[in-house]
């Protein structure tokens, strides 16, 4: 399993069905998937090229933290995959991308699920509680890098 960019159509299939419940792929389509700056991250499984964890980030300050920030949108990892590490994978390869870039933090919203990942890769809270409709539950976490 290698990380690497991929383009955002790569993205798709994983966000739809882990983070949309297979809902139609256009349904997880976000504004900045095409935006400039935005880039797109796989661990792609060598055996059949196909990523089996995503996530996308772009740059965006998060209201009261200063320096350069970069938002963490999207991510998902294949049901059949989770569990093995490749979402702190994922993040490790992010955070120090980031940092060379000359990046000072990455923020997400976090479902409430995902709270003891980003727990344990480093990320605090920024936020109390927060409804995304169609989504869920949420809080605003973030990484100093």
């Amino acid at each position: 399993m290698i990380v690497k960019f991929i383009p955002p159509a790569e993205v798709l299939p994983l966000r739809s069905l882990v983070l949309r419940g297979g809902m139609p792929q256009h349904l997880g389509v976000f504004d900045e998937d095409e935006w400039a700056e935005t880039f797109h991250l796989g661990v792609i499984d060598t055996r059949d090229e196909q990523p089996k964890s995503i996530l996308t980030a772009f740059p965006k300050k998060w209201q009261s933290l200063t320096g350069i920030g970069y938002q963490l949108r999207g991510m998902a990892t294949h049901p059949d995959f989770q569990g093995m590490g490749l979402g702190a994978k994922l993040v490790r390869f992010l955070s120090t991308y980031l940092k060379e870039q000359g990046a000072d933090y990455i923020w997400c919203n976090a479902r409430v699920i995902a709270f003891p990942f980003y727990q344990k890769m480093g990320f605090q809270f920024l936020s109390d509680a927060f409804e995304i409709p169609g989504v869920g539950v949420h809080r605003a976490m973030y990484l100093l890098l």
